[in-house]
């Protein structure tokens, strides 16, 4: 009789020891220098950026954060989500969205697991409030677009088209920076939103 296939491997083993399951992600095995590690070595638009330095996914998150403006900017909880809303990218990469649209449904369903996982590890809802999540949208709508003509190649007609002309883009100026320094500040400001969330 043969001998049924094993299932394929469905986990990563993490530079912290933690083995994440993907297919079910519990939160105990989520820690934050997987993150910032995985996040700061990250390309983001596929690599196709200027400068001597990728920009990463850890880089994208920090400006995300500081992007956050409305009801949702004041609560130092949202601003950590903001910081980790892309946070699943530490094990399965950034997608462009055309990619994404591509593979459809599963990647998002993968997505949100991973989400949910890292949100109750930190201390946040599994599913963020309705207007938080289109704060925190609108923020990374922003960033795409000062990435886009910054850095990535894209007209700002083109940009316009695609992500809409932020009200917020003056005087921003995007500089990659080498992945370390990029860990270490994503770092630095999660344990910043950490203790703020603590002391409230």
């Amino acid at each position: 009789m043969a001998r049924a296939a094993a299932p394929p491997r469905a986990w990563q083993r993490m530079l912290s020891g933690r083995r994440l399951d993907l297919l079910d992600p519990s939160p105990f095995d989520i820690e934050i220098e997987d993150i910032a590690h995985g996040l700061a070595f990250v390309a983001r638009w596929n690599g196709q950026t200027r400068g001597d330095w990728a920009y990463t996914v850890a880089e994208h998150s920090l400006l995300v954060e500081e992007l956050l403006s409305g009801a949702a900017a004041g609560e130092p909880r949202w601003r950590l989500a903001a910081l980790l809303h892309d946070a699943p990218e530490y094990v399965i990469g950034d997608m462009i969205s055309p990619v994404k649209a591509a593979l459809g449904s599963g990647y998002g369903e993968l997505d949100a697991r991973l989400t949910a996982a890292i949100h109750l590890r930190f201390g946040l809802p599994a599913v963020l409030p309705a207007r938080v999540k289109a704060a925190i949208k609108q923020a990374d709508r922003v960033s795409a677009w000062l990435e886009a003509v910054q850095i990535a190649g894209f007209m700002p007609a083109e940009a316009d088209r695609l992500f809409g002309r932020p009200k917020l883009a003056a005087g921003r100026m995007i500089d990659p920076r080498p992945p370390a320094e990029v860990r270490s500040a994503f770092l630095d400001r999660f344990a910043a939103l950490m203790a703020a969330c603590d002391a409230g």
